[in-house]
């Protein structure tokens, strides 16, 4: 199975998630949000494809990284090869966050049809939903650009059957290796 990237895996971020991690940056986007700080990720037809296989070397080779967070593009326009990636990095320990422009409940509609996708939502931590809006743009959003954007917490919302929230004041970071936190 192969994926379409925009770029290489970006370790160390530490703006697209809680703690140190990886970001994935997935290729295409069908939303093309007026001012999306990556609108080079919109077109389906660029980027690389890389076999998923090299995407889960890379993981095997992650150090001092506490999560996998897919971005882009819009990742759940592949949410089959997300969904096998997602499924590796929490085998080793990492937790997921994934950005969509899609909203919770639409992905939820899309899973009637695409079960990878309900799939891929069950591995994810945390989600960042909904379209970048540039009207609604605010630097004080934690983790996302603009107002109206949701940070859900995902396993407890399908649990529920409701939206959870994501509390931004907590650490979610699960499977942190507490021997390196001082270093």
């Amino acid at each position: 199975m192969k994926i379409r990237l925009a770029a290489d895996l970006q370790t160390d971020s530490i703006v697209d998630g809680t703690g140190i991690r990886t970001v994935i940056w997935t290729q295409g986007c069908p939303h093309n949000c007026l001012g999306c700080h990556n609108p080079s990720t919109h077109s389906f037809k660029e980027g690389a494809l890389i076999d998923i296989e090299v995407i889960k070397e890379k993981i095997d080779n992650l150090v001092f990284q506490d999560g996998i967070t897919f971005s882009g593009g819009d990742p759940m326009c592949q949410a089959d090869a997300c969904l096998e990636i997602a499924k590796y990095a929490i085998k080793k320990g990492l937790n997921i966050w994934c950005y969509t422009g899609y909203t919770f409940e639409e992905l939820l509609k899309m899973s009637k049809t695409k079960k990878s996708i309900i799939e891929f939502l069950k591995c994810i931590d945390v989600l960042v939903d909904g379209k970048f809006m540039l009207e609604h743009r605010s630097l004080d959003c934690k983790y996302c650009g603009s107002t109206n954007q949701r940070l859900i917490d995902v396993k407890k919302s399908l649990e529920t059957s409701s939206i959870c929230l994501w509390n931004t004041d907590i650490d979610l970071i699960p499977n942190r290796k507490k021997e390196y936190l001082y270093i």
